[in-house]
């Protein structure tokens, strides 16, 4: 069985939501503390194996681009200033994976992602990831899912359950086997009351070039996207085996949105030594 040792990342979507902040700054470059979210991901996909990082794109990621590109001005002023630890951390970005980037073609959706960067990833597993959804875990979320794809050759994706009257903001997945967590489908924000389950799906997935090949056929869905859940669906529909993947000792952090990226932002915080008491008090104090 061939190991995963590459991902395709999607970070080609415009961020809308949060605008004007990504009117000139893609969204994954926002900051979580002091890294953009696209490093926090990239830096779980690496400590899990990943050797390869196929970042799809569109025109104006260029500073996504940069930040893991080699800074040769900024380098040599660290050393000069003699700050040895800023200097290798800065180094270290453009140097812990193969950074390839790939831009978007097709129709507008988060399978075309997988289109784009297919003959990348030809006739072998790969991690398939949202540039801004994060999963902070005390071990890496990637490394959980090579793990267990590495134990049993399943396909799969990450889930996580979230509160009943939520479901219908999200893609919740119908379980045939609760024990094995295996799929019977996936189903896009559902009613409330006919929801199959609590768990939402995410962008984390382990997927093959027969979740490719079905993808090819599947036709443009809901608001004439082209949908990766609808592939699943398809691909499950056929007789394959998909399955989900709860996260161990962690949560998936979403950060489309104001509300979601501050509540990202205050989960990494309060793990920081330096910032803990302060923020406690100040949100203790806070009118």
């Amino acid at each position: 069985m061939k190991k995963v040792k590459k991902a395709i990342v999607a970070v080609a979507g415009s961020g809308t939501r949060l605008l004007p902040a990504t009117k000139s700054m893609p969204k994954e470059m926002l900051p979580i503390v002091d890294k953009p979210a696209i490093q926090w991901v990239v830096e779980e996909l690496v400590a899990g194996g990943i050797e390869d990082i196929i970042l799809v794109t569109k025109w104006d990621k260029k500073p996504l681009e940069d930040h893991f590109d080699h800074s040769w001005a900024l380098e040599n002023e660290l050393a000069k200033a003699g700050k040895k630890d800023k200097l290798a951390e800065i180094r270290k970005l453009s140097e812990m994976a193969n950074f390839i980037y790939v831009r978007q073609k097709g129709p507008y959706g988060n399978g075309t992602p997988v289109l784009s960067a297919a003959s990348l990833v030809d006739d072998e597993p790969f991690m398939y990831v949202w540039g801004d959804d994060l999963v902070k875990s005390k071990v890496s979320f990637t490394k959980q899912m090579i793990d267990e794809y590495n134990r049993t050759g399943h396909l799969m994706i990450g889930v996580q359950e979230v509160p009943r009257d939520q479901v219908n903001r999200y893609g919740i997945v119908s379980l045939k086997d609760k024990k094995t967590m295996q799929l019977d489908g996936i189903i896009e924000k559902p009613d409330i009351k006919s929801a199959p389950s609590r768990l939402a799906d995410f962008g984390r997935m382990i997927l093959n070039q027969d979740i490719i090949n079905v993808l090819r056929k599947t036709k443009l869905g809901k608001g004439k996207e082209l949908w990766i859940v609808d592939a699943i669906r398809d691909y499950i529909k056929a007789g394959g085996e998909f399955y989900a993947k709860k996260i161990e000792d962690g949560q998936w952090l979403t950060t489309g949105d104001p509300l979601n990226l501050l509540k990202a932002n205050l989960e990494y915080a309060k793990d920081r030594k330096e910032l803990r008491s302060f923020l406690k008090k100040y949100l203790q104090n806070l009118k």
